[in-house]
């Protein structure tokens, strides 16, 4: 029975190449509705958001942006049903889920709800760790980026001002894209359009796993092919602190009152205070993890997200 195991486990390595895929960690569900039910345990006061309906939203869902490897790759986008002449900025978000679950249809209403407020919103899906670990996810919202900045005209967006907004593991991911635009390490063949961002929004995601303050465990390792200890070097690649520069753009952090999702912002702040860039942050008391989620937290990131997009876009 053991040699059966051994000879089992061999095989995985040899189709997979990478060891850590021998231990198979367990996607549990991450949605509005569970993080709810979860969350209503220990915070009574909450309630579940509710969907907005305006005729003033104009929506378009289930677009196919990306194929590989046998993956649809889809997005949905609202926007304003008024056309701007010149076009309207636009906002890439980024769901969590521990880089293994979770979906677009976590960021929905957040959308919708920036899409009343003037702005072209789109909800994207990326290749899970479960399907590809890293950096097939950033990759993914890179293209999605381009995409979005390739059909500008016919969504009515400016390509000059395209902001990504991420939270918990989705926000890591959007504060990586946006701290690496044009970088070889995450650039495939010779792209016609740019990768770049204009702004950055991060909801409780932490910037750089081998900060100090960083605890990511079993998620971040599957994800990143192997524990920190064996693999240092891709979590350090893949830990957005690295590349903070004079290039970065202006950035907003909405954070819980849970210490570990902070690692390394304070530190990503001083850089960008050192040249001159523009930032905020905001820690609302006594808050959960996916505070974002429920009411009243999910009202108060909004108004967070459209004061800062609109002091950055000038709107």
């Amino acid at each position: 029975m053991k040699i059966t195991r051994y000879i089992w486990l061999c095989l995985i390595f040899l189709e997979t190449g990478n060891a850590f895929a021998q231990e198979k960690i367990e996607a549990r569900p991450y949605t509005v509705q569970t993080t709810y039910r979860k969350l209503k345990k220990y915070y009574p006061h909450i309630a579940p958001v509710e969907e907005l309906r305006d005729d003033a939203i104009t929506t378009s869902e289930n677009i196919t942006y990306r194929k590989i490897n046998g993956t649809c790759l889809q997005m949905d986008i609202y926007r304003p049903a008024e056309k701007i002449k010149g076009g309207t900025p636009a906002i890439l978000l980024i769901h969590g889920g521990g880089w293994i679950s979770g979906s677009r249809e976590n960021q929905k209403a957040m959308a919708r709800c920036l899409a009343k407020a003037g702005f072209v919103t789109a909800t994207v899906s990326y290749r899970l760790s479960s399907e590809a670990s890293y950096p097939a996810a950033v990759l993914d919202i890179k293209a999605a980026v381009r995409w979005l900045r390739k059909k500008a005209g016919k969504y009515a967006i400016d390509p000059g001002k395209i902001a990504i907004l991420g939270t918990s593991a989705g926000a890591q991911l959007a504060t990586l894209v946006g701290v690496t635009p044009e970088n070889g390490l995450f650039r495939e063949g010779k792209p016609k359009y740019s990768d770049r961002v204009q702004a950055i929004i991060n909801v409780d995601g932490i910037v750089s796993f081998i900060h100090p303050e960083a605890e990511e465990g079993k998620y971040a390792a599957y994800w990143l092919g192997g524990p920190k200890a064996e693999n240092v070097q891709k979590w350090k690649e893949a830990s957005p602190l690295e590349y903070v520069d004079e290039n970065t753009p202006p950035a907003l952090f909405v954070n819980s009152a849970q210490p570990r999702f902070h690692a390394g912002r304070d530190d990503m702040i001083k850089i960008m205070e050192k040249h001159g860039i523009y930032s905020e942050v905001h820690t609302i008391p006594g808050s959960p993890h996916s505070f974002w989620l429920v009411q009243p937290w999910f009202e108060e990131t909004l108004n967070y997200n459209i004061a800062f997009l609109k002091k950055v876009f000038k709107k």
